[in-house]
């Protein structure tokens, strides 16, 4: 275990702080074999965290989640302190040898370079990107109405992501490293399994199956 989850705020903070040193980032020059989208959704006081599992062809290999109660508040920026610990829990019951991991969230494009992409990296010692839909730091030129067009996210006088339009006449995506790999090799495999949808496959399909979980949950409540 690299840390507790039941902590305050304050100590939340210091501990993203003292990670963020740890990341590392790097070209990932494998071709991913598995790669695994993951999507968290909310039902009255529980947490859902599904994870789905889609090989190069984009074919559904594997489908898991897990269901807990909510431990931890909302709190901007803390994120991965209220859903960190339901996807670790989901994520133990994987079968499958994943490569890569893309979160619905941010790598290092977060206040303290440590989103949810970026702390769930660490945990689970795989390569892991951040895409998100909205910013939640950061300066950038907004890309031109082409798909592929980018720019880069700004903070602080560094790269800490990319706005990627993934779509013609849709708002951009944000890409960010989260561990093990780095800015260009993100934006390479997020382009690669990106079809005629705004967001890659592994974190739409994860989305889709969130939405059908909850709807059949609620349905038997």
């Amino acid at each position: 275990m690299i840390h507790r989850w039941n902590v305050s705020p304050k100590e939340a903070i210091s501990i993203q702080k003292s990670l963020k040193d740890k990341l590392i980032f790097k070209p990932l020059n494998k071709i991913p074999t598995y790669v695994a989208g993951v999507d968290l959704s909310y039902i009255d006081n529980k947490s859902l965290a599904v994870i789905v599992v889609i090989d190069s062809k984009f074919n559904v290999v594997e489908i898991t989640y897990h269901i807990d109660e909510i431990k931890y508040p909302y709190i901007p920026g803390l994120l991965a302190f209220r859903e960190g610990p339901v996807f670790l829990k989901a994520w133990q019951k994987i079968k499958t040898n994943v490569d890569l991991v893309m979160f619905d969230g941010h790598g290092i494009a977060h206040p303290r370079k440590l989103g949810i992409a970026s702390h769930m990296g660490l945990w689970i010692k795989k390569p892991t990107i951040g895409i998100a839909k909205k910013k939640l730091v950061g300066t950038y030129d907004e890309p031109s109405n082409t798909k592929f067009s980018f720019s880069y996210l700004w903070h602080n006088g560094e790269k800490i992501g990319i706005v990627l339009k993934s779509r013609e006449n849709t708002k951009p995506i944000f890409i960010s490293p989260g561990h093990l790999i780095d800015l260009d090799s993100s934006l390479k495999i997020v382009k690669k399994y990106i079809t005629k949808y705004k967001l890659p496959e592994p974190t739409r399909l994860a989305h889709i199956y969130t939405q059908k979980l909850k709807n059949e949950i609620i349905e038997k409540e």
